[in-house]
């Protein structure tokens, strides 16, 4: 699946770009432009942003619970994060007016 539009890289692309960057130090903090810049690209209009990070989220999960089973408080802080994204980052509307019109 397409992710990215603009820099046309594939969600299989950013998964194995960030099990590469946990493997080099499993505890980094690891953002949207971390993983942009392992692939030798930059965010143009950031779009697809909010799903890179539930990409992370998820493949930071699964990478915990397959090295280190009894990893509870990583999953309870991941969905930690994911509530605060539901509640300040995931604005459908993205600010924009009831009434806005593109064109």
């Amino acid at each position: 699946m397409l992710v990215c539009h603009c820099n046309l890289i594939s969600e299989k692309e950013i998964e194995q770009t960030i099990l590469r960057l946990l493997e080099a130090d499993p505890w980094q903090l690891i953002v949207p432009a971390k993983v942009y810049h392992a692939l030798a690209k930059r965010g143009r209009c950031c779009g697809c942003f909010p799903n890179v990070v539930e990409t992370i989220i998820r493949v930071t999960e699964g990478f915990h619970a397959r090295t280190d089973p009894g990893a509870t408080e990583i999953v309870s802080y991941l969905d930690r994060v994911r509530g605060l994204r539901g509640q300040f980052g995931s604005k459908g509307h993205e600010g924009r007016k009831a009434g806005h019109r593109a064109a």
